[in-house]
C-alpha cells in the first residue's frame, strides 16, 4: 500500500511547521481577534469608532527577490516583503490594516525554513499593526523543485467611508512628499537577477546578496500618524511600474505630477544598475528609486508634514507638485 509520504508529502514535517508557525502567529494577535490559530476560519471584530466601516483588501506576493532568498539561504526577511506589499497598497486609501492571510507552497516541506517565513510574516504584521490569523501551507511534490518556495498574502482594512483617501481633492499646486525606500523592495527582481549573477560581491562594504535581500518598508504607523494632524489628499505605494506607473493612479483627470529626479537620496544600488546598462528612464518606470511612498498634500503644510515625518525618524522629501493638464507624470 502507497502512502502519502511516499507520494512525497510528509505529515509529520507539515505537524512540525504549524506548531513553529504558531508561536511566531501568537506573538501578532490584538484584542480584535476571536479565536486562536487551528480553526477552520480566523474571526475578527470591526473596531469601534467607524461610523460607516468600509472594508478595503490587497493581495501580493514576494516575486522573483524569493530567487535571492534561496541562494543566500536566508528565509526570514521575504514574509516581511509579503505583508509589507499588501498594507502598504491598502494605506494608499487610509485603511488601518486589521489582518493578514499567508500562503506558502513548496515542492518539500521544512518545517525549519517554513517557519523561518512566517517569522517574517510575523514580524510584518507587528510592524504594520495587523493580526496574523491563518493561512495555508502547501507541499506540492513534482510540481515545485524541491528548496523552493513561493509566498503570497491578503490583507485586509478598515476605513470610515468619509475618510477614504482617493485623490479627488488633488489639484494645481499640491506639493508632493515622497518617504525614502529601504532599497529595491520587491519589484523588479527579474531584470535584478539577470543583471547580477554573483551574489558574494561588494557594494561598500555589503554583499549584494544582503542588499538585495532588505525588507521592503512598512509605511503604515508613521502615515496614521501624520494622519491624525494633517489632510493628505492621495497617497501612492512606489510598487511594480515605479514612479511612472504608480504616481498617477492617485490622480483625478486634468492634472499630473511633476516630480523632480534630484531632489531626493537615491541608494547606490540603483546608480550601480545604471552602471550596469539600464536606461535611466527604464529605471523609473521599474524600481522606486529611493521613494517607496509618495503622499499629496496642501503646498501651505509641505514643510510642516517632512518636520513631522523626520519627529517620527523617517527621511522624506518634497520631490515634486501638481500641475494642470499633462500626461499625469513628468520627471525632470
Amino acid at each position: 500500500m502507497i502512502t502519502y509520504k511516499e507520494a512525497g508529502v510528509n505529515i509529520e514535517e507539515g505537524y512540525k511547521s504549524v506548531k513553529l508557525i504558531k508561536e511566531y502567529a501568537a506573538r501578532t494577535m490584538t484584542d480584535l481577534v476571536l479565536n486562536g490559530i487551528g480553526s477552520f476560519a480566523g474571526m475578527v471584530e470591526l473596531p469601534e469608532g467607524y461610523k460607516k466601516p468600509v472594508l478595503v483588501s490587497g493581495t501580493d506576493g514576494v516575486g522573483t527577490k524569493l530567487d535571492i532568498a534561496f541562494r543566500m539561504k536566508k528565509y526570514d526577511t521575504v514574509g516581511i516583503d509579503c505583508v509589507a506589499m499588501c498594507v502598504n497598497d491598502i494605506l494608499c486609501h487610509g485603511a488601518k490594516p486589521l489582518f493578514f492571510l499567508d500562503y506558502l507552497a513548496c515542492g518539500k516541506l521544512e518545517a525549519e525554513v517554513a517557519a523561518d517565513m512566517v517569522k517574517g510574516v510575523s514580524e510584518g504584521c507587528i510592524q504594520s499593526g495587523c493580526a496574523l490569523i491563518g493561512g495555508e501551507t502547501a507541499e506540492m511534490p513534482g510540481f515545485y523543485r524541491e528548496g523552493e518556495y513561493d509566498i503570497a498574502g491578503f490583507a485586509l482594512g478598515v476605513v470610515d467611508k468619509d475618510k477614504i483617501i482617493d485623490g479627488r481633492d488633488i489639484k494645481e499646486g499640491d506639493a508632493l512628499i515622497g518617504i525614502a525606500s529601504s532599497g529595491l523592495h520587491s519589484n523588479g527582481y527579474s531584470l535584478v537577477r539577470k543583471l547580477i549573477p554573483d551574489l558574494d560581491k561588494k557594494l561598500n562594504e555589503k554583499s549584494l546578496g544582503e542588499i538585495l535581500l532588505t525588507p521592503t518598508k512598512i509605511y503604515v504607523k508613521p502615515v496614521f500618524q501624520l494622519l491624525d494632524k494633517f489632510i493628505i489628499k492621495g497617497m501612492a505605494h512606489i510598487t511594480g511600474g515605479g514612479f511612472i506607473e504608480n504616481v498617477p493612479r492617485m490622480l483625478p483627470k486634468g492634472v499630473s505630477a511633476v516630480i523632480e529626479k534630484n531632489s531626493f537620496k537615491k541608494p547606490e544600488i540603483f546608480d550601480y544598475m545604471i552602471s550596469l546598462g539600464v536606461d535611466e528612464k527604464h529605471m523609473y518606470n521599474t524600481f522606486n528609486m529611493g521613494i517607496g511612498f509618495v503622499l499629496c498634500v496642501e503646498d501651505s503644510i509641505k514643510h510642516e508634514v517632512i518636520k513631522e515625518l523626520s519627529i517620527l525618524g523617517e527621511e522624506a522629501y518634497i520631490i515634486g507638485h501638481i500641475a494642470s493638464g499633462g500626461e499625469k507624470i513628468c520627471l525632470k
